[in-house]
């Protein structure tokens, strides 16, 4: 028996890098996982093969959570299918990196809608079926702590404001026995920052152990924060970063 046997959980992004290692993780550790996906059925359905070939339960929904529409159908389908929710994990997110001149209303509303709009629509749905020793984990980033250098004012004020969304869902959902909390990766070895990319040995400088993570490192938090040791554990944020912010 895991320590989340019973318990059932939504991946949003569940196909890859760190959605597919959360979702394979939670159901290791005996959660039913139904994750999301927009684009890349195959990588979904592939990483939902894995968890029922390992005795689990699972489910593929695909929706874009940007949409109230969608973040609500999402949850629903979640419930029907494996009878309850209990850990929402918001992994879906929008890489943005450029000059601030260069940014576009559209690409700002882009990386609003995904990192900020979903989590926050996410989150509404998925109360509505919690109840106590439920879990809102999202996913964050480093530059929460510490903005490297020039490009990154869009994705450091998107991530940013999970701060503040999750300090908010904290102190509303915390009589009810919900917690709120936040994963703040580092350099992660993934599709969209892949550890032999162009600003590879950039980022590893900025590490005080001078090396990326892998996803499975991420998975590892979550897994924490879902279970029994993540209990008290809210409004908060946990870097797992190789020491990027120290």
């Amino acid at each position: 028996m895991g320590e989340l046997t019973g318990k059932v959980a939504l991946v949003t992004g569940g196909g890859r890098g760190i959605g597919a290692a959360v979702a394979r993780r939670l159901a290791d550790a005996g959660a039913a996982v139904a994750l999301t996906y927009v684009q890349a059925e195959d990588r979904a359905r592939e990483v939902a093969e894995r968890i029922e070939a390992g005795g689990g339960r699972a489910a593929v929904i695909r929706a874009d959570l940007t949409r109230p529409q969608d973040a609500a159908q999402a949850v629903e389908q979640t419930v029907d299918e494996l009878g309850r929710l209990d850990i929402l994990v918001n992994n879906a997110g929008f890489l943005a990196y450029g000059p601030l001149a260069e940014v576009s209303a559209e690409e700002l509303d882009r990386v609003l809608a995904v990192d900020v709009r979903s989590v926050f629509l996410a989150a509404q749905a998925a109360v509505r079926h919690m109840g106590d020793g439920g879990r809102i984990i999202s996913i964050g980033s480093c530059f929460n702590g510490r903005v490297p250098g020039a490009n990154f004012v869009l994705q450091a004020m998107a991530k940013t404001a999970l701060v503040g969304l999750t300090k908010g869902l904290a102190r509303e959902l915390g009589p009810r026995g919900i917690t709120a909390t936040i994963v703040d990766p580092g350099p992660i070895d993934t599709d969209m920052n892949p550890a032999d990319g162009e600003t590879a040995d950039f980022q590893r400088s900025l590490t005080a152990l001078g090396r990326y993570g892998e996803a499975d490192d991420i998975a590892a938090a979550v897994a924490y924060l879902a279970g029994p040791g993540g209990r008290y554990v809210t409004g908060t944020a946990l870097a797992v970063d190789g020491g990027y912010t120290a």
